[in-house]
């Protein structure tokens, strides 16, 4: 199964917080799966990083990101035009912008996506917590 990931479910799983769903660390940790972490996300950490916005990583941003991103097996999806058509015409139910962008890359790509978050219901997408 493939599956797109959510910030904070990313940020718990690479912390190993306790705060990360038992079905969902199943999920990330099954090696028979592919797992895309969105640029989006990593823009997210960026701006929280630089705002210091309460944003608890065990390192600073820069290295954070260069040591897990080598470290874990995560795909990075990029952000592409078909995202962003289709984060213009959804219902403006999430007001959160990054996660937005996630629903429609988990719209347009066809990827359930793991997060903790229940407003994604109000949305077409599979949520795996």
């Amino acid at each position: 199964m493939n599956y797109l990931l959510d910030t904070a479910a990313y940020l718990w799983f690479v912390t190993d917080s306790t705060k990360l769903s038992d079905n969902a660390r199943e999920c990330l940790e099954d090696s028979s799966s592919e797992v895309y972490l969105s640029l989006a996300s990593i823009w997210e950490l960026a701006i929280k990083s630089s705002l210091d916005r309460g944003l608890d990583l065990p390192r600073p941003f820069h290295q954070f990101v260069d040591e897990e991103l080598e470290a874990d097996r995560f795909r990075i999806l990029n952000i592409s035009v078909a995202h962003l058509k289709l984060v213009a015409s959804l219902p403006y139910i999430h007001r959160d912008p990054f996660d937005r962008l996630l629903i429609a890359q988990s719209l347009v790509e066809d990827l359930p996506i793991i997060t903790s978050d229940r407003a994604f219901d109000s949305y077409d997408v599979q949520r795996i917590w």
